[in-house]
């Protein structure tokens, strides 16, 4: 997806699609797998998520990056339901769709500075709202020790935001040091 592959911006939209979709059922589904008292296997894969959307939204805008969060909802909110409890795929649709359109817009209103700004910024504002409005409305009331995933949940997503600048930079190749689309 940098400016030495010659993939074709369809091609690299629909696998951006595709894999946003993979991410949020896969990470429904293992939300309700613990690995220990604070944190779920969900945790490891979401935060994915934010990735492909700064990545979109570097190489081909904030529509496209729009484009391939809507598409991620449509599969979380059609697919999740099948293998998730409802209350876990409709508060993560929820919790997506805003944390997500979030990050797109942060990500723009930065990507003028440092190559590295936009996507940790808008990840670590994203990923705030998405872990408490997700944990909040799917674990309120159903399991007292939400709060306490949620905190854990949010740490990692933290650490993988600073991670994933690394698969950033290396999928930025050459574009990495300029500001624009």
């Amino acid at each position: 997806m940098n400016s030495t592959t010659t993939m074709q911006p369809r091609t690299a939209l629909t696998i951006a699609i595709v894999s946003m979709g993979l991410v949020v059922v896969a990470s429904n589904m293992l939300v309700q797998y613990q690995i220990n008292s604070w944190l779920t296997w969900g945790t490891l894969t979401f935060p994915i998520a934010f990735l492909v959307t700064d990545l979109v939204n570097r190489h081909y805008g904030v529509k496209h990056a729009r484009w391939v969060v809507l598409a991620g909802f449509i599969a979380g909110v059609i697919i999740s339901p099948l293998l998730a409890p409802v209350r876990i795929a409709v508060a993560s649709g929820i919790a997506f769709l805003i944390a997500q359109l979030l990050d797109v817009s942060v990500f723009d209103k930065l990507r003028n500075r440092a190559w590295w700004i936009a996507p940790f910024a808008s990840t670590v504002l994203g990923a705030a709202l998405d872990t408490f409005l997700f944990y909040g409305l799917a674990f309120h009331g159903v399991d007292p020790n939400w709060p306490q995933f949620a905190i854990g949940d949010l740490g990692i997503k933290w650490l993988v935001a600073l991670l994933a600048l690394i698969p950033y930079a290396m999928l930025m190749g050459s574009n990495r040091n300029k500001a624009t689309v």
